[in-house]
């Protein structure tokens, strides 16, 4: 899978989880009290779920796009590849809250998609049945999200739909034990992600990664 990699990808999860304890957490964690007969757990189960179900989708629609313009020109594949190096270094910089370097997707997923999918929540509300968490899961997986989109870009330059695919399922898994976790645990794993220092750590692996992945990509480019 060229210098990407499923455990690259559940790496990012996991430790991208403390971003989505913020932008998802609230709601994970608002389900297991939706419902007064259906098991809580269960219930959060299928949400998240219905995450990497849009995330496998999106991935998939985003590799076989990168796909097919790669096959029209060899340089352009390699750009895609130098394009994920770059957002591996701007959420470094995302998470190390050194500039908002992801706000501007995040805006822009916002206009284009999530102003439009968002009107279906009342359709689902309560979530009092497996089938609408999965639903709802399912919705929530395209909120816009800097980290997501960052994960998205590794998909384009997948050699095939599969791939891009497996690379957002292996996503998703790294973010299921913070979101799966009961809400007192979640703020203690919350509160340690979100650390100084450990935000630093985790924002300076993303960016030597991200260098890392761009000079294999400029060399190829070159030669």
């Amino acid at each position: 899978m060229n210098e990407i990699n499923l455990f690259a990808a559940f790496l990012m999860g996991l430790f991208g989880s403390g971003h989505c304890l913020v932008m998802c957490g609230g709601v994970a964690s608002s389900l297991q009290l939706a419902s007064k007969h259906e098991r809580p757990f269960v219930i959060a189960l299928c949400y998240n779920l219905g995450r990497l179900t849009s995330y496998g989708v999106a991935g998939l629609m985003v590799a076989s796009l990168g796909i097919q313009f790669a096959k029209q020109n060899t340089t352009f594949a390699l750009s895609l590849s130098m394009v994920s190096a770059l957002f591996m270094i701007l959420l470094g910089l995302y998470i190390m809250r050194i500039a908002a370097s992801l706000q501007w997707i995040e805006k822009a997923g916002k206009t284009v998609i999530w102003q439009h999918l968002v009107k279906i929540n009342r359709h689902l509300l309560p979530i009092d049945s497996y089938p609408k968490a999965l639903a709802y899961g399912a919705l929530w997986g395209w909120l816009p999200c800097g980290l997501v989109y960052s994960a998205l870009t590794w998909t384009l330059s997948a050699e095939s739909p599969l791939q891009g695919l497996l690379i957002m399922f292996a996503f998703a898994l790294g973010t299921f034990p913070a979101l799966l976790l009961t809400s007192q645990i979640s703020t203690k794993v919350s509160s340690f992600i979100n650390h100084q220092i450990v935000r630093i750590l985790l924002g300076n692996l993303f960016i030597w990664y991200g260098i890392y992945l761009l000079i294999i990509a400029s060399n190829k480019l070159v030669h």
